[in-house]
């Protein structure tokens, strides 16, 4: 019986001139016969530390940083996968070569999920919902994907905060941005995850591409 994966996909930092250095997206991968399990098993964790807010980068703070580290350990314990695409947005250069910035988010989405697809598996693409356009996005990146494997059986909107699988994958994928793009990195709980995020991976600089399984990064050279 072919295998099959979930993949939660987050975005950071993707808005054409919102003045940051790097954009990401980025994907949680997960064996489709675990997902319930997993998933029960961070609403575990989240009664333990009486956190009953939606899990997001945007709103740590030092008053649930037992959580958020029990969180990263449990992302670290299991057979839960990272992977994200980090791109300089200084180096964006859609105009020389005719194309448009829409264009550009699609090539890198492809770039993200078109790493070490396995023929005879079948995948399921969550996106967050962003903004009105997003159904439109995702049927163009449907077919994309699909154009060269015909594996991606489904790809569709969902709503975070009915998926504590995409929550996590905003989670990390926030560390990741955050790291990249603030110099003055002023919010100490953030801090204290992205360290014990590079302790678990054994990945000093999370700023450049490595080839870990784990907690993938790969940065593109755009020339």
């Amino acid at each position: 019986m072919n295998k099959t994966f979930n993949i939660y996909c987050d975005e950071s930092c993707h808005v054409e001139n919102d003045h940051k250095n790097f954009m990401f997206l980025g994907a949680v991968s997960c064996a489709y016969p675990q997902v319930k399990r997993h998933t029960k098993r961070i609403d575990e964790l989240k009664k333990e530390h009486n956190f009953y807010a939606e899990i997001k980068w945007s709103n740590v703070s030092m008053s649930k940083i037992r959580f958020y580290m029990d969180l990263i350990d449990y992302f670290f314990d299991t057979d839960l996968y990272f992977r994200a695409v980090g791109i300089e947005k200084s180096k964006i250069k859609c105009d020389e070569f005719g194309t448009s910035y829409d264009d550009f988010y699609y090539k890198m989405y492809y770039q993200l999920l078109n790493y070490k697809i396995n023929t005879f598996y079948h995948y399921n693409v969550y996106l967050d919902i962003k903004d009105s356009l997003s159904a439109r996005k995702v049927r163009v990146l449907r077919d994309i994907l699909n154009v060269r494997y015909g594996v991606f059986r489904n790809v569709q909107n969902i709503v975070s905060k009915e998926s504590l699988l995409m929550q996590l994958a905003d989670f990390i994928m926030g560390a990741v941005s955050y790291n990249a793009n603030m110099k003055e990195k002023t919010n100490q709980a953030k801090v204290m995850i992205i360290d014990k995020i590079k302790r678990h991976a054994n990945i000093a600089d999370l700023t450049a591409t490595n080839y870990s399984d784990k907690l993938n990064l790969f940065f593109i050279s755009l020339k």
